[in-house]
This record gives C-alpha cells, structure tokens and sequence, in this order.
C-alpha cells in the first residue's frame, strides 16, 4: 500500500502524465488472409536507439497502456514502440474475425519491426503481448534479445480461456459519458490495483472515441475478437516448447493475487527455462499496470541491466 507521500506524487505524476504525448505516431501495413488492415503505433524516444523496445498489451487493451514505462525508458536514452494491435485502439479491424489469433498477431509483430529497420529488440508483452513474445522469442533466429513477460504464462487452461471469452462478449459497445466509461474501466480492471485517479482517466481517454453519429463514447475494440475464443485452436492454450527455446534474459512479473499464471506455473515457467526470473507484486491481480513507481522500476532496471543477476524468486 502507498504511504500519504507515496500517493500525492502518483497523483502529481498522474497529472503532468495526462498531457504527456509520444515524439511520433504512425502506422504500417499488415496483412491477414482478409486483406491488409493499417497498424497504428506510438513511438517514443530516440530514433538511433539500435534496439528499440516493444511493449505489446493485453487482449483488450492499446498502445497507450504503456506511457508511463515509456517516459521512464526514454530518460534513460531507450526508444520505445507501443503498437496498437489489429481490432483496438488506432488500428484497423480485420475483416474475418477467424483471424484475431496468435499466429496473425506475430506477423504483424514481424511487420512492424520490419517497418523499423533494427535487426534486434527487446519486449515487454502484457497478457497477449507476452504470449506474442513468447513465440518471437522462442522462434529460431528471433530478434529478441531480452523479454518481458506481464502476468501470462506459456500454458492457458481452457477455463481460463473461457472466462476471458465471456468477459469480452459482454463488454459495453457504447457510454453516454467519459465518468460513465470510466466506471467501467474500473470496475473490470479492478485487479489493476491501486491506481491514481489521472491514471485511471489516462486508460479510459485512450480506451474511446466520441461518436459524432450516436453521440455515444465506442470503445476501440473490435467485440468480433472474442469469436477467437471459440475455435478449437483455443481448447487450452500450450506453448512451453516456444519458451523452453527462448535463450536470453527472462522477467517474469505477476500479481499475487493472479490466475494467469499461478503460483505454481510462475514457478515451473523458471524451472523449465533458467534463463528466467520472476518477481511477484503484492497489491494487483491480473495485471499488474506498469504504472506506479515499483512496478516501472523492476522492468526498466532489467531492461537496462547487463546481466540477470540478482532477479531471483521474491516478491515486489
């Protein structure tokens, strides 16, 4: 829990975070068997930054999620890329919606880094994103070469699948208001934790756009990809042979109070990769936002450690 201290800087932080703007926004070209569909994303920092870092969010969610871990990595001299994956925030809708899945999603991936003409990376992947990362990672020759993996794990029960399935067919499409949208937000990412109020208008303002024709907030989410989550591809979701071939640097991070990983496959997710490493936070479920000041300060001292040292077993 924050002290008195500890939470009028969130807020003040929280504040000055709400103007914050990223250096550029573009988009890319991507391509489904549906056809092509635009990529948008924000990119921070330093253009000559040879090893950008590629934060990916979760299932719902877009790009703007990780402004405040980016504010963090530009001081540091880190260019940062926050894409906005097909069917949220910015980017374009894919037509079939058969083709929200994994292996669409890492293709795109593949373009926009393509786009930023590196020939290494190195990811913080949310939920999804950290799935994403996980098969960049273990692909022979990946370009990844250190990985953040936020709250998800490389074995998804199809109970767990369905659960999230259910919770996307019954999100809102419309809000009347932002305080209403916001309700919302809290309320569903209630296991964010402990968040400043500006933080929480941060996620909603990125979360929507006002609608000129039903003088409604929509959401900027495609409803069509919990279709996904219906196929028999999403039985039980297994990638351990990907991360038993990932051979460089692993974070794991995870809420303590998460289901997505347990206790238990946190710790056989570093079993069977010793290139891994997992540091549990007390105060969140799932997921853990990036936002406050413990959490963005684990995943920038790794991402700019040179070594994996000291990331044993512990809690945040």
């Amino acid at each position: 829990m924050f002290d008195g201290s500890e939470e009028m800087a969130l807020r003040v932080r929280g504040d000055r975070l709400k103007h914050l703007q990223p250096d550029r926004e573009d988009v890319v070209q991507g391509l489904s068997p549906s056809g092509f569909h635009q990529l948008a994303y924000t990119d921070w920092g330093p253009l000559d930054d040879k090893r950008p870092i590629i934060c990916v969010h979760g299932l719902t969610r877009q790009g703007r999620d990780f402004d405040h871990l980016a504010e963090r990595l530009v001081a540091a001299g880190r260019r940062v890329i926050c894409p906005d994956l097909p069917g949220r925030g910015r980017s374009g809708w894919i037509g079939n919606p058969d083709h929200y899945t994994l292996p669409q999603y890492c293709a795109d991936m593949n373009a926009l880094i393509a786009r930023l003409g590196v020939s290494e990376v190195d990811w913080v992947g949310t939920s999804l994103g950290g799935l994403i990362g996980m098969i960049m990672a273990g692909f022979s020759g990946s370009m990844v070469r250190r990985l953040v993996i936020n709250d998800i794990g490389p074995f998804v029960s199809s109970t767990g699948l369905q659960r999230i399935g259910q919770y996307i067919g019954n999100m809102p499409a419309l809000f009347k208001t932002i305080e209403e949208a916001e309700t919302y937000f809290r309320t569903v990412l209630a296991p964010y934790g402990k968040l400043a109020d500006e933080h929480w208008r941060h996620l909603t303002e990125h979360s929507v756009r006002w609608d000129d024709g039903r003088q409604r907030y929509a959401l900027l989410c495609d409803p069509a990809i919990a279709k996904g989550f219906r196929l028999p591809w999403f039985a039980a979701l297994n990638l351990w042979d990907y991360w038993e071939a990932i051979k460089v640097p692993v974070l794991v991070l995870r809420g303590k109070h998460s289901d997505l990983p347990s206790f238990d496959l946190a710790a056989e997710m570093r079993k069977r990769n010793r290139m891994a490493n997992v540091f549990h936070f007390d105060d969140c479920g799932h997921v853990p936002p990036l936002m406050a000041f413990e959490q963005i300060d684990v995943v920038t001292k790794f991402l700019l450690s040179n070594t994996i040292s000291g990331w044993g077993e512990r809690n945040g």
